[in-house]
């Protein structure tokens, strides 16, 4: 399977092994698809979470939602020379951090990848940096990233050289249009094999959300004890939602209640982060 941490400073896909059982913090990918890993892995993916993502922790780290970063994400349509191509560079890409690691224990994916990110800044490279930079072969692990991207960039069709916003905009016209293809019954499935194994083609769906009524998170969540976790657990779950009042998000936590729910609402709405869309309701 794919994993990754739910909260994290970098945005980083592995393949694990499915003998354990992965705890509420990791999200989990049902697939061993190492081109899926790649496409994961890419600029393109990591521009769309972080514009999609909520913000948690002490150090307001971005935190990932399947429902915001994965789901509507516009996968693009691969060949199979280039599925085969991604494949590849997924494969290095895992094993060249896991050989590394292995290599060296104590070495961490956030230590490299802090080490990587002052490389592509062209900060000065020394002391610790230069020992994790040595062990973790960052030019390597560089290379391997860029090469990601541009496979990625050439698998949408798209400039290689293209700044973030570019990125966004073009990923937000995509899903847009791929919404179009599926309200029309034309689903690109992610996982054919497992999700429409018959290859049945769907109907075509015409009818769109109420907008009136909040969706439900699946689960009930922990409310935090400290106050900028449950500024981003309010913010993060409104996002989810769509639209809703105190009571809604309240409901999504044990321990909470609208009367704590509100003053935090209020203060979003302050700070330009939430919006009131009408008596009682509120969107991110």
């Amino acid at each position: 399977m794919i994993v990754t941490s739910r909260t994290a400073k970098h945005r980083l896909f592995q393949i694990q092994s499915t003998n354990g059982l992965p705890e509420s913090e990791v999200v989990v990918i049902g697939s061993s698809d190492l081109s899926l890993l790649a496409m994961l892995s890419s600029r393109q993916h990591q521009t769309f979470s972080l514009a999609t993502c909520g913000w948690m922790g002490v150090g307001n780290d971005p935190r990932y939602n399947n429902s915001l970063c994965f789901d509507p994400f516009p996968f693009p349509d691969l060949t199979d020379t280039q599925r085969a191509h991604l494949f590849k560079l997924g494969e290095d890409l895992d094993a060249h951090r896991k050989r590394q690691q292995a290599a060296h224990p104590k070495l961490t994916l956030t230590q490299m990848y802090n080490v990587l990110e002052k490389l592509r800044s062209g900060d000065k490279i020394a002391g610790t940096d230069k020992e994790i930079y040595d062990q973790g072969l960052i030019t390597i692990l560089r290379d391997l990233h860029d090469q990601i991207d541009d496979a990625v960039a050439d698998a949408y069709g798209w400039p290689r050289d293209l700044s973030d916003e570019d990125i966004l905009y073009r990923l937000v016209d995509l899903n847009h249009a791929r919404a179009q293809e599926e309200a029309a019954g034309h689903i690109r499935w992610l996982r054919p094999d497992y999700q429409n194994p018959q290859g049945q083609v769907a109907s075509g769906q015409t009818a769109q959300m109420d907008l009136g009524t909040a969706p439900v998170a699946a689960a009930v969540l922990v409310w935090p004890k400290a106050l900028p976790d449950q500024m981003s657990a309010v913010r993060e779950t409104l996002a989810e939602m769509g639209e809703a009042s105190a009571a809604q998000i309240a409901r999504q936590f044990k321990g909470a209640g609208d009367k704590r729910v509100q003053p935090l609402l209020d203060t979003l709405v302050t700070l330009g982060l939430v919006e009131e869309t009408q008596a009682g309701k509120y969107a991110a």
